[in-house]
């Protein structure tokens, strides 16, 4: 009998591999016999580059802007030709020493995709949560030669409120070794670019932005899709997904990736879940709090519908469970069971998580694998 662990990280608390650690500790307890097989996940933000490093990768650092504009080290994974990004390594809210919702800027990602070229990538991964920005991928772009212009043939400024003055788009000048190069993007979202579920709306506040620069955001991403559709052709507007990582994903959609798809299921197929799923008794994943947001491209719910796949009950632990029980039924979970079952106090499941994960993960898979259970 095996167990699968495949955890997100709780933000704030834990990292994925720690959590997989300490779930694997509480399944221990509770079943001595039980082999434990460990496949952390990420969902294209934080993560990311560690599953390909835990996958065999090699990892590569890179010194390049940060959001702010400070130079950053961020690391990335290379495995021959194909390389694994992350966006949050260059251009992600932590980097930031107070937020900057007008002007942080993805250019410094545009350097990580300069830095994969140039150790010899054909394919890149990059991984498009946990950004800082708005700037509908627009620094990363000017990084990697697209010019973006104003009226008087001038480069627009970095961050987001600066596609306001956007006039004209020109790829000519991109990167010429972009033209032989797979480039994809793996989001955590479906939001749309704009509107009231866009990059703007629903993911500004979190980024410091107040209703009035929401607005002056949301207006200019509109301002930068109406030239993308007249220069380039592409319609960004109503899309799924092209809001992911502050309209990065738009961005790249529109000029240079070659597909916008999961995250979640990029990361899941290079831990090798698939593999790892077979003839498992039970899968474990979760993250900090289980949501509608779960729902909308994260990583346990695609573990979840992986496992269901492969005929295999799948839990979820998590910090808070925020979805009502037919709601977790529906996408594939048989349950789902929060820290403050084992603590009530949040401070105290922050501060001593570890232990609590452990804690929680002994007492249900104690219940749903009880001593003797077999598969």
């Amino acid at each position: 009998m095996h167990v699968v662990i495949a955890p997100d990280s709780f933000k704030g608390s834990l990292a994925a591999d720690r959590a997989a650690e300490a779930v694997a500790e509480g399944v221990l307890r509770a079943r001595p016999d039980a082999e434990v097989v460990l496949r952390p996940v990420a969902d294209g933000g934080e993560g990311t580059v560690a599953a390909a490093l835990r996958a065999g990768y090699r990892a590569r650092t890179a010194r390049v802007s940060g959001p702010d504009g400070r130079p950053v080290d961020a690391v990335f994974a290379v495995d021959g030709t194909t390389a694994v990004l992350e966006l949050a390594s260059a251009a992600g809210l932590g980097l930031l020493e107070r937020p900057a919702p007008l002007t942080a800027t993805t250019y410094g990602v545009g350097e990580l995709v300069r830095a994969a070229l140039d150790a010899g990538a054909g394919r890149i991964v990059l991984g498009a949560g946990g950004s800082a920005t708005t700037d509908g991928g627009a620094g990363l772009l000017q990084a990697l030669g697209v010019r973006l212009l104003d009226a008087e043939g001038r480069e627009v400024p970095r961050g987001g409120a600066g596609l306001a003055r956007l006039d004209r788009i020109d790829v000519g000048a991109r990167d010429p070794r972009l033209h032989g190069t797979e480039l994809v993007v793996g989001v955590d979202v479906d939001n749309p670019l704009t509107g009231p579920e866009g990059a703007a709306a629903v993911f500004g506040p979190q980024k410091g932005a107040t209703p009035e620069q929401v607005a002056v955001l949301d207006a200019a991403l509109s301002r930068f899709a109406a030239v993308v559709r007249r220069d380039l052709g592409v319609d960004l507007l109503g899309r799924p997904a092209m809001g992911a990582a502050g309209g990065t994903a738009g961005g790249l959609a529109a000029t240079i990736a070659r597909g916008v798809g999961s995250g979640a299921r990029y990361v899941c197929d290079l831990v090798g879940l698939d593999d790892a799923l077979t003839g498992a008794a039970l899968a474990i994943t979760g993250e900090g709090s289980l949501d509608e947001q779960t729902l909308r491209g994260k990583a346990p719910a695609e573990v979840a519908a992986r496992a269901a796949a492969a005929g295999v009950p799948c839990l979820a632990l998590a910090g808070a469970v925020r979805l009502a029980p037919e709601r977790l039924r529906a996408a594939g979970f048989v349950a789902g069971h929060a820290l403050t079952e084992v603590e009530p106090d949040v401070r105290r499941c922050l501060a001593e998580a570890p232990r609590v994960l452990a804690e929680l993960a002994a007492r249900v898979v104690g219940v749903v694998l009880p001593p003797g259970a077999s598969r």
